[in-house]
């Protein structure tokens, strides 16, 4: 039982079960509180009514007058829960359906509750004693055992309906506890197989869209952003291994044909320059991988502010403009005013200069390159990127965010694959994402920001 009423649906079902005693309590008390009243004034009425009439009576017929009125009102025709009794000033018995005058009243005039014995029971009376001219007393009452009777059977029904109340609380908090249980150890049985290394389990859920299955939806999600953050980190790790292996084995096999031939200085200054770019290759793309893990951590949320767009876009475009038009490429922008989100101003520049380094690079000599700032009938804002180069295969296209990745389109364009990678991580950072397309001919690479998850990622640091 205590085990029972450790578990957090019992207590629930029995709070529940509490609560709804107490109030039918109240309210049965207050419904027999009122119709209590009402009986209590109806009698008090008829008994001051009868009075009344036996004291006019009295006052007009003398006291045959007022015994002949009791006698009708005693016969066989009469009222029988009625109680009349006239004494005279010796408390001798005049008239009236009581052998005596009762113990339990007393000599003040008033009105009493009193338990009489009636027919050999005893039974709950409401009495007025009244004295009348000439020194006599009038006692004039009425059974009310009826209204007894029945107020114990309000209790012995709501003494019932507790335990029945208590029954059902138990009963139910039993079988919620049940329920509650078979949907946690579905949970705990994906967490334990999480625990285990199996990171493609999931919360089962059901077509409900209850608590549960909202819950579980939450959990899922979680368990999606972690196991795509884990299988990131090993593949970066194995990209990393095999990317970095090849340019310092070429520097240090650079270093070390320096160091057996030792040419003339001129051509050791060369070395040294063409290793020391190698480094800054490795250096660059250190700085890019701690980039990346900067925004998957979500670090940078606290520095979301107020971003105009379009002024970013611009000074994107003027800063690559000498890029392009070394290559002899054509960069336009279309960027209108008033396009204003919440987010991380400088990694949001990265990630547009970045689409627009990858557009210049693969981009042909005296081709085109368009950058075009617009806000979608959904209301979220897009920047598209496009070029007119050789465009990406569809297979391809999938796999593009994907760090260290280089299709067939890359081989002998200088890069790491980090660029999409990085548009893709602020994207997401951003509560957005990115859309590759084809432009027939070349790609139209596209950052899509919605504005309200935007600011409610602003609130959410």
């Amino acid at each position: 039982m205590i085990k029972l009423l450790r578990s957090t649906s019992v207590r629930l079902a029995f709070g529940f079960a509490g609560l709804f005693i107490v109030a039918s309590l109240l309210l049965v008390g207050l419904l027999w509180w009122r119709t209590a009243a009402y009986l209590d004034r109806e009698i008090d009425a008829v008994i001051l009514t009868d009075t009344r009439a036996i004291a006019d009576r009295l006052r007009d017929f003398g006291l045959l007058g007022a015994v002949a009125a009791i006698r009708d009102r005693t016969g066989a025709h009469g009222d029988k829960n009625a109680i009349y009794l006239l004494v005279d000033p010796y408390r001798q018995k005049l008239a009236g359906n009581l052998t005596a005058w009762p113990f339990e009243i007393g000599h003040e005039p008033g009105w009493y509750q009193a338990e009489m014995q009636r027919d050999g029971q005893t039974r709950a009376t409401r009495l007025l004693n009244v004295e009348l001219p000439g020194g006599y007393q009038l006692l004039v009452g009425r059974d009310v055992q009826d209204r007894v009777q029945v107020r114990a059977l309000i209790v012995n029904g709501l003494a019932w309906a507790t335990a029945a109340a208590l029954v059902i609380a138990a009963l139910g908090g039993l079988f919620a506890r049940r329920a509650l249980l078979a949907r946690l150890e579905a949970m705990r049985r994906t967490t334990a197989a999480i625990v285990q290394g199996d990171l493609t389990q999931r919360v089962p859920e059901r077509a409900s869209s209850d608590e549960f299955d909202q819950l579980a939806r939450t959990i899922n999600h979680m368990l999606d952003q972690i196991q795509h953050l884990i299988e990131g980190v090993r593949n970066v790790s194995n990209a990393v291994a095999h990317d970095l292996r090849t340019p310092l084995a070429e520097v240090r096999a650079r270093l070390e044909d320096l160091l057996r031939s030792q040419p003339p200085p001129a051509e050791v200054f060369a070395e040294i320059e063409s290793a020391v770019e190698d480094l800054d290759r490795l250096i660059a793309m250190s700085n890019a991988l701690l980039r990346l893990a900067e925004i998957d951590s979500g670090v940078r949320r606290s520095g979301f502010r107020r971003v105009d767009l379009a002024d970013l876009v611009a000074d994107v475009v003027d800063l690559y403009r000498p890029a392009a038009e070394a290559k002899g490429i054509q960069l336009t922008s279309e960027a209108p005013a008033e396009l204003v989100i919440n987010g991380d101003p400088g990694l949001l520049a990265q990630a547009v200069g970045n689409l627009v380094d990858n557009a210049i690079k693969y981009a042909p000599p005296q081709g085109k390159v368009e950058v075009r700032l617009e806000r979608r009938p959904e209301g979220d804002i897009a920047i598209a990127v496009a070029d007119d180069g050789p465009g990406m295969p569809d297979e391809e296209k999938a796999r593009a965010t994907e760090r260290f990745y280089r299709g067939d389109s890359s081989r002998g364009v200088a890069g790491f694959g980090l660029g999409l990678s990085v548009v893709a991580a602020a994207a997401r950072l951003h509560g957005g994402y990115v859309d590759l397309a084809d432009n027939h001919p070349g790609l139209v690479a596209t950052l899509v920001l919605p504005t309200v998850i935007g600011q409610a990622a602003q609130l959410a640091s």
